[in-house]
């Protein structure tokens, strides 16, 4: 691979020199899915020629598509591996207790976090939806681009590591626990956990009960809001109640009003209560998605959408190149002002 490696940097700095823009290949990083190459800008170099030529330096390097970010001083290029290699969820969990311990002595992984995948550097990558940074989850991408792998992963890592609640009606218990509500209007994304122990209620396929569904939680949302206001001494502890939404501009254009409202309301205040949201979509555009998404999704997964602007919804950032992932997993995560592919 190093000689590969070595062709393709002398391809990328050809392209550069035959377009007159003054850089070098300084570096570069090789994952499971895709290599990236680190390309140092002399003083004075517009970073936006390099952009340009996206498609030139995808020719010259006779792959599908290329992907090109500016990274601090550097410029990223990054194109897919002919030898991409699948990123499994157990060898995952199991790489994470070896990293978090320096043995393989298991390691708890905190509550209620779901595994997403390697980080850009092959670390696991982790999200605690409890954070306050996190709450909410947005899931982006066109068909293909590996969302419903990356919702039914969360799912599985999830219900591996938190203990069923067989109660989220909010009563006091000595733990916390994990109750899931999946909503799968299409039938197909969520049938394989319907007899998942920490379903709440059985999976969720017609608009009309997602709607119920969504009522009664911003009902469980308003109870346990009593609760956290009742006199000093008292504790109340929550099982956490985790909502995965596949399709949601299509639930959102079925549903209405009503459930645009439940969701809206549940989004802003659902994380005090121990209520969060992870939604899905392949139509991440602003007519549908503008108003719920623009402020209450505080994490943003995106995975290859169909256009710049798309992306830019999804991400709410210009310029993400959202549109040149690969598909079949690769994705961005948008958070604290951070894009981490």
């Amino acid at each position: 691979m190093r000689k590969q490696l070595e062709f393709q940097a002398d391809r990328i700095e050809t392209v550069l020199r035959v377009h007159k823009v003054p850089a070098r290949v300084s570096g570069g990083m090789v994952t499971p899915r895709w290599v990236r190459f680190q390309v140092l800008p002399a003083l004075g170099a517009k970073i936006s020629r390099i952009k340009g030529l996206s498609e030139e330096l995808a020719a010259a390097l006779n792959a599908p598509s290329c992907r090109v970010s500016r990274q601090g001083a550097t410029v990223s290029v990054e194109v897919p591996r002919r030898d991409p290699q699948p990123v499994r969820l157990l060898p995952l969990l199991r790489q994470l207790t070896e990293n978090l311990s320096g043995t393989a002595v298991p390691v708890v992984i905190p509550p209620i976090t779901a595994a997403l995948g390697l980080a850009e550097d092959g670390t696991p990558l982790l999200i605690r939806l409890p954070s306050p940074d996190v709450a909410h989850i947005l899931v982006a991408g066109t068909t293909g681009s590996g969302k419903t792998a990356l919702l039914q992963t969360m799912i599985v890592s999830l219900a591996m590591t938190n203990a069923p609640s067989p109660d989220p009606s909010g009563r006091a218990r000595e733990h916390d626990g994990l109750a899931l509500v999946l909503i799968d209007p299409k039938g197909r994304a969520f049938r394989p956990f319907n007899t998942l122990p920490h379903l709440a209620r059985p999976v969720i396929w017609r608009v009309e009960e997602a709607e119920e569904a969504l009522r009664s939680l911003v009902r469980l949302m308003e109870r346990r809001g009593g609760m956290e206001r009742s006199p000093v001494g008292v504790q109340y502890l929550h099982p956490h109640v985790v909502v995965f939404i596949d399709e949601l501009a299509d639930l959102l254009m079925t549903g209405g009003q009503a459930i645009q409202q439940a969701l809206t309301r549940l989004t802003h205040r659902g994380r005090v209560a121990g209520i969060h949201i992870v939604a899905a979509t392949q139509k991440p555009t602003s007519a549908v998605l503008g108003p719920l998404v623009k402020a209450n999704f505080p994490v943003r997964l995106v995975g290859r959408v169909t256009s710049a602007d798309d992306a830019r919804t999804a991400t709410g950032w210009s310029g993400t190149g959202a549109e040149r992932l690969m598909g079949q997993g690769d994705f961005l995560a948008v958070a604290e002002g951070r894009v981490l592919r």
